[in-house]
């Protein structure tokens, strides 16, 4: 990075730059753990020596932090699919619940922007779909960090919302449903994808929504269906119509990665249909907030009552057990294979 001439080739300086980013999240926590451990080791020898109480509780309490920093090392190594150490697209759409289901699909957003900014990621909101009455019919995002996709690829699927309406004026419960679709940058350097312009169906439209003076007035918007495969893009978040159309391209080219892989991942094959879209009968976690509150995972098992606090990004409990879930899974697919 410091050598002359490097910042001179933007594209592919940033490419090295993520890759120092990616190397970083996975040995600093390593190295902060060892060194850490040394010091506790000190303190231990020190406590004996003099007798200390004070010093033996003080580094009892580093050990037993010290346990939940290897805990979350442990729970990386588990992200070894591939894609998982890159950035990913995340996408959520409203299902079936009418208005509520399109209040629920903003609120599961607002939720994985939140749990996203937590983490350190950068964010670049590509869609954003709003409903004529509330919330949003579909929204997207680039979250670009180390493991982004890793982290999130157990989130794939339909999520359940149980509640009170705000929309029902008799107060009845409401069930509604959205869809949440990741997939893994698919990086041209890492995979082949070739998508052939004559394959491209566009449509372009005003954007709508805040923004600049060219949101209301250029069809900046970009719509790209790929014909044989039948998968749909959108691209609203820059001003020209080529810098859309260009993020609509890189997500295309990952949601077809995605569709390759679902062809030789039987997991994978579940979620997705032959749109390569999220199908709606799969139900991966409910949101119950009346009569009771509780939010549980359909896969794992795990459970809270603490919604308010999922609401606001922390998943981490959901995102850990599905990771060691689906490891637990494999290893036991692949030893009844032998």
């Amino acid at each position: 990075m410091n050598a002359d001439g490097f910042w001179d080739h933007q594209e592919s300086a940033q490419r090295v730059v993520a890759e120092i980013r990616r190397l970083k999240a996975q040995i600093d926590p390593i190295s902060k753990l060892v060194n850490r451990l040394d010091d506790i080791r000190a303190m231990l020898d020190l406590a004996d020596e003099a007798g200390d109480e004070a010093t033996f509780n003080e580094a009892e309490k580093e050990l037993h932090d010290a346990s939940n920093n290897y805990e979350k090392i442990e729970t990386q190594a588990l992200l070894n699919e591939p894609g998982d150490d890159g950035n990913c697209y995340l996408s959520v759409q409203a299902g079936t619940g009418g208005t509520d289901a399109c209040d629920w699909a903003q609120t599961l957003f607002e939720l994985y922007m939140r749990w996203a900014r937590k983490q350190g990621y950068d964010i670049d909101i590509i869609d954003y779909q709003e409903d004529e009455v509330a919330g949003i019919r579909s929204a997207a995002a680039h979250i670009k960090g180390p493991f982004a996709a890793g982290f999130l690829r157990g989130e794939v699927g339909t999520h359940r919302l149980v509640r009170i309406s705000p929309f029902n004026a008799a107060g009845k419960r409401q069930t509604a449903f959205a869809s949440v679709d990741v997939v893994p940058e698919a990086m041209a350097d890492e995979i082949d994808i070739e998508i052939n312009e004559n394959d491209l169906d566009l449509n372009f439209s005003r954007a709508g929504g805040k923004g600049g003076q060219n949101v209301n007035k250029v069809e900046s918007a970009v719509r790209m269906t790929h014909i044989p495969t039948g998968v749909v893009v959108s691209c609203r978040s820059e001003r020209s119509q080529h810098q859309n159309r260009a993020i609509a391209i890189e997500m295309l080219r990952a949601k077809l990665y995605q569709m390759e892989r679902a062809k030789r991942d039987e997991e994978l094959a579940k979620l997705y249909g032959a749109k390569g879209e999220v199908g709606f009968g799969h139900q991966i976690r409910n949101y119950v907030l009346n009569p009771y509150t509780m939010v549980k995972d359909a896969r794992t098992g795990v459970e809270t009552t603490h919604v308010e606090n999922v609401l606001a990004g922390e998943i981490d409990e959901f995102i850990e057990a599905y990771l060691k879930w689906h490891h637990s899974r494999k290893t036991q697919a692949a030893k009844t294979s032998k």
